[in-house]
């Protein structure tokens, strides 16, 4: 069964197809049935809710990884200041935050799932295991960067 309405504001027509329970637009009817597409909004806007706010804590420690570094292998790493070396720190910087996003597949997943109650009380544990991730691979980036000179 199909349906025509008029939007109010716009006077556009929207085609809705209704199976037994509810009416969808026709634009979100695939060959499987429908796609609810408010879940994927709600699912998507608890993941950047949650995501998001803690990627400054990311950002803080692996720049303190890089910092605790080069302070440690000082004067040496003095050497190292260049721009060229700004360069680098700001792609690998960015590539960090890049990989920082991977956390949304399987929170996405996770929350669409029927383990979502539980996911969401311990998705910290997906959080704390990038870091530690990201903070080993800092640690020996930046120690190939500063060199072993303070050991």
């Amino acid at each position: 069964m199909s349906l025509q309405t008029t939007d109010g504001n716009q006077g556009a027509e929207t085609r809705l197809a209704c199976g037994k329970l509810k009416c969808f637009p026709e634009s979100t009817i695939t060959s499987k049935g429908p796609v609810e597409t408010m879940q994927w909004r709600e699912y998507l806007g608890n993941a950047i809710s949650y995501w998001e706010p803690r990627r400054i804590l990311y950002n803080l420690l692996l720049a303190g990884i890089v910092i605790f570094h080069f302070m440690r292998s000082l004067p040496s790493s003095k050497i190292f200041l260049q721009f060229d070396l700004l360069l680098f720190l700001f792609v690998m910087a960015v590539l960090a935050n890049v990989a920082y996003c991977a956390a949304y597949i399987p929170d996405v997943f996770a929350q669409m799932s029927n383990l979502r109650e539980s996911w969401l009380r311990y998705r910290w544990a997906l959080l704390l295991v990038g870091m530690a991730f990201a903070g080993v691979l800092t640690h020996f980036w930046t120690v190939g960067m500063f060199g072993n000179a303070a050991r």
